[in-house]
């Protein structure tokens, strides 16, 4: 038998409909209650239109240093869920040399040489 599990996502926002707080649960999580998030990213596939539908929200208190390692991990985590999904290893490391460099640009990985 097919087991469903419940994911919900709540959004609180401001006068100006920007989001203030984010918070989530999950039925099957190892943890009761609501946790809190500072930016959510959420990506599904719509297979009729053949496209990718998505939902990115951060709060106002993220910083761009979160946010940079923020996305800095997404990338890395794309490599590795692209590797599985399609076991195409060339083209995860391209996504992995990507995420490196981006980690280089945005000052995430400092060059220890001088």
């Amino acid at each position: 038998m097919n087991k469903k599990s419940e994911i919900k996502i709540f959004v609180e926002l401001d006068e100006k409909k920007m989001p203030v707080k984010i918070e989530w649960e999950a039925a099957d999580a190892e943890f009761k209650g609501t946790k809190p998030a500072k930016t959510l990213m959420l990506s599904l596939w719509d297979e009729k239109e053949n496209v990718t539908l998505g939902i990115d929200l951060w709060i106002k208190e993220m910083t761009v240093a979160e946010m940079n390692i923020h996305f800095h991990q997404i990338l890395f985590k794309m490599a590795d869920t692209f590797e599985r999904a399609t076991r195409n290893t060339e083209v995860a490391a391209m996504i992995r040399d990507f995420s490196s460099e981006f980690a280089e640009k945005v000052e995430l990985k400092k060059d220890d040489k001088k």
